[in-house]
């Protein structure tokens, strides 16, 4: 009887102390701005979301949601406030009509030669801090900015060849609206407002000669290349901005292993995306400027020059639109100045 009433305890106990551990591990849902079946979707969900519940021992644990899972891509900081969604990763300039800010944030159009000075800007220049400024005043202090960046330098897919900057006029572009579509006018281009879903048959139909859409492998997986065959790579104007925030009260019921462990697991994975989209444009575009059809297209640095010239105005204006617009472009002009891309 003894040792059959020292097996039950031990049962319970260990029943117990499993329930407990379950009940401890935490999931985060978090919405991301790709679609279910774009290479950087799978590059989150297949080899770097189960990477966090490794790192902590299965305490925390993430579920990454393809763009409008829950809610759609413009109101998932509203949903992250409000707990109905734990975080995103999703694009800062869909955030744009709520204070410019987020547009100058979100991607400073024609301001950057590389991936690595958005990111190091970000995470290391100002951006993540005027970041938690603006979901302090727009979310009520509801949010915690875990990190900012974007991963790859879109490339311009075009049926035309755009070789400088001249180039650009009388062109029909799909182009997001705000900051980017502005950039592209003063070009001398005619953006036209259309969602990616409607890039590939806008192209087709000859709605659009051109799109601002994603990086080189996302474009490539979404047969751009087919109807689009003069890509400018590396592009001359967007690397979107996707930021890591999570709600306060998630973020402060971590505990202090688990919020660093989050923090190391965004910047690696990051990393580690910017580090393979990057091989994978080069891949492709090796490919392409093999094909006889296709006419892959590198802007000279005095072009780049001449469009970024051509943006400041864009960027000034933008920035007198609201005070902590200006602060995000002036945090941004410091940082290039430091880093040899403005005088």
């Amino acid at each position: 009887m003894r040792r059959l009433l020292l097996a039950t305890a031990v049962a319970a106990l260990a029943f117990t102390s499993y329930g407990v551990s379950d009940s401890l591990a935490k999931t985060l849902k978090l919405q991301a701005s790709s679609r279910a079946g774009d290479w950087a979707h799978r590059f989150m969900t297949d080899e770097w979301g189960p990477k966090l519940g490794e790192m902590t021992d299965g305490s925390l644990e993430v579920e990454v949601l393809a763009t409008r899972a829950v809610v759609p891509h413009r109101e998932t900081i509203d949903a992250v406030a409000n707990g109905i969604l734990d975080g995103d990763l999703n694009a800062v300039s869909y955030f744009s009509g709520r204070d410019p800010a987020f547009a100058i944030i979100g991607d400073l159009i024609a301001g950057y030669d590389t991936v690595d000075q958005v990111r190091t800007f970000c995470m290391h220049g100002g951006g993540k801090e005027i970041l938690q400024k603006l979901y302090d005043k727009y979310a009520n202090g509801n949010i915690h900015v875990i990190g900012c960046g974007p991963y790859a330098k879109e490339a311009l897919v075009s049926k035309v060849p755009i070789n400088s900057v001249d180039d650009l006029k009388g062109v029909k572009i799909r182009s997001p609206e705000g900051l980017a579509a502005e950039v592209f006018k003063r070009a001398g281009a005619s953006p036209v407002s259309l969602p990616f879903s409607e890039v590939y048959t806008a192209l087709e139909k000859g709605v659009v000669d051109a799109a601002d859409a994603s990086a080189y492998v996302n474009n490539d997986a979404s047969g751009m290349h087919k109807v689009a065959k003069n890509p400018v790579y590396p592009g001359i104007h967007s690397m979107a901005v996707l930021q890591f925030v999570v709600n306060k009260d998630v973020w402060d019921g971590l505990a202090p292993a688990e919020q660093k462990a989050l923090e190391v697991w965004y910047s690696a994975a990051y990393d580690a995306m910017r580090r393979e989209a990057d091989l994978q444009d080069r891949d492709l575009v090796a490919r392409d400027k093999a094909n006889p059809d296709m006419q892959v297209i590198d802007w000279p640095t005095e072009e780049r020059k001449k469009f970024r010239e051509l943006a400041v105005a864009a960027w000034e204006d933008f920035g007198a639109q609201s005070e902590l617009a200006q602060e995000a472009l002036d945090a941004h002009l410091a940082y290039m100045k430091r880093i040899g891309l403005l005088d």
